[in-house]
C-alpha cells in the first residue's frame, strides 16, 4: 500500500496512525456499519466474509500481513460491505477516515496503490465469478491453490494456513467434498504437505480446468 511513497510523508502518516491488537477469532469490522477507518494488517491473519441470516457464509477473500481493508466505504461513503474476522492473533494499523482522506488528497503515489488494489480486486473477483459458473470441484480448489501459492526457491508454497472448511467456503462446496478432493489431489502428486505447509509440484500441477483425473 505505500510502496514509492516518500519518506516525508510516510512520516506524516506514521503520526496520525496507530496500532491495535486483536485476538484470534474477533470480529474487527462487521457489514452494515459505518466506515470510519482504514486497516492494514502488520502481523497475523484475517478473512472477509458475509452470511445469511441463517448463519451460512462465503469467504470472499482471505489477508495476510502487508495487505488492507476498510478503503473503499472511506472513498465512496458507504457502510461496510462485509465481515473482517481475525483468524489469528493480529497488529493492525489504523488509519482514521479524515487522515486517510488527508493522506490521499497530499500523496499521488498512495492514490495509485489503492486503485491498484481496486482494480486487482475486481479481477479476482471476475475470476472467481468465472471459476463458480465454468469449474468442478477439482477446478476450484487447484485454482484457489495455485492463486494462494507464492514462489519460494523455485518452488511453490502456500505459507498461509488453508483450512477445508474455509476452502469449502470460499469455492461454495461442503467441507466433506473438499476433503476428498484435496486427498485425491495429494495422492496423485500434485501437491505434498511439508512442516505444516503445502508444496505445489508445478510439473504436475493439474489445469483448473481439468483439475485431475476423476476416480
Amino acid at each position: 500500500m505505500f510502496a514509492g511513497v516518500p519518506d516525508a510523508q510516510l512520516e506524516q502518516i506514521a503520526k496520525v496512525a496507530f496500532q491495535r491488537r486483536v485476538p484470534r477469532l474477533t470480529t474487527i469490522v462487521r457489514a452494515g456499519d459505518s466506515t470510519d477507518s482504514l486497516y492494514v494488517l502488520i502481523s497475523g491473519g484475517a478473512k472477509v466474509l458475509n452470511s445469511d441470516e441463517e448463519g451460512r457464509e462465503v469467504i470472499l477473500t482471505l489477508l495476510g500481513p502487508g495487505e488492507f481493508f476498510g478503503e473503499m466505504g472511506l472513498i465512496d461513503g458507504s457502510p461496510r460491505s462485509a465481515d473482517v474476522m481475525s483468524t489469528e492473533t493480529c497488529e493492525l494499523l489504523v488509519i482514521t477516515k479524515n487522515d486517510f482522506k488527508r493522506c490521499l488528497a497530499e500523496n499521488f503515489d498512495l492514490c495509485l496503490n489503492i486503485m491498484k488494489s481496486l482494480v486487482r480486486r475486481l479481477r479476482e473477483a471476475d475470476r472467481n465469478i468465472e471459476s463458480l459458473a465454468l469449474m468442478d470441484v477439482y477446478g476450484r480448489v487447484a485454482k484457489l491453490l495455485l492463486d494462494f501459492s507464492e514462489e519460494e526457491r523455485g518452488e511453490r508454497i502456500i505459507r498461509r494456513r488453508l483450512t477445508k472448511q474455509d476452502i469449502a467456503k470460499m469455492i461454495g462446496a461442503s467441507r466433506e467434498m473438499v476433503s476428498r478432493v484435496m486427498k485425491d489431489l495429494e495422492n496423485q502428486g500434485y501437491f505434498r504437505v511439508e512442516d505444516g505447509r503445502i508444496v505445489i509440484l508445478e510439473k504436475r500441477v493439474p489445469a483448473p480446468g481439468a483439475a485431475a483425473a476423476r476416480p
